[in-house]
């Protein structure tokens, strides 16, 4: 069995080699707006839970902007430091990154005195997944950590088609997803 390490680095190198073969007005236009069976499990109001994503990451931008449109309030990670629980903070507006800042681990997060929020519904990023809902993340465990504190908050993974692998090595502590959305697919809702 391949060990988690090695799946990383796999995983990272074949989603960074999909991401460069993409022309950048079609990556403009991938993952705008939640495919409707997703729509139908998201409750009126809720608080939904995104990421900035990184250069090579399914972008969550476009899922913000509709959600913020359809007035859900919206919230991204934020750590005091490298070594602090990820919690949310509210994420006023996805077009505009004023109240955001650049946080411990060099991404985009709202700033200090932004609203602690927890989201009734969340977007994640992944390194891989399984057609039944298994997840492989960066390895940090922030996502994994903070669901279990959490249960019962659907988790949604956002990916790149190119990231659903056959299996995956799960441990005690990893957290299944509620569904996974690529490009082209929606897999789930799982039980």
């Amino acid at each position: 069995m391949v060990t988690k390490a090695e799946f990383r680095g796999q995983l990272r190198a074949a989603r960074r080699e999909h991401v460069a073969g993409l022309d950048p007005a079609t990556r403009a236009l991938i993952l705008h707006r939640p495919p409707a069976p997703l729509l139908a499990l998201v409750p009126e109001g809720a608080r939904i839970g995104l990421y900035h994503a990184t250069a090579h990451e399914a972008p969550a931008a476009g899922y913000a902007r509709f959600f913020h449109e359809r007035g859900h309030p919206l919230s991204l990670p934020r750590f005091a430091h490298r070594g602090a629980d990820m919690e949310f903070a509210r994420w006023a507006d996805p077009w505009d990154e004023g109240d955001c800042e650049v946080g411990p681990f060099g991404l985009m997060q709202p700033v200090d005195d932004a609203e602690d929020v927890i989201p009734d519904l969340l977007f994640v990023p992944l390194l891989g997944f399984t057609e039944d809902g298994a997840r492989l993340g960066q390895g940090g465990g922030h996502y994994d950590r903070w669901m279990a504190a959490h249960p019962g908050i659907p988790a949604i993974g956002l990916a790149w088609d190119v990231q659903r692998v056959a299996a995956l090595p799960v441990e005690a502590h990893d957290q299944p997803l509620a569904a996974v959305v690529t490009p082209t697919r929606l897999y789930g809702p799982f039980a």
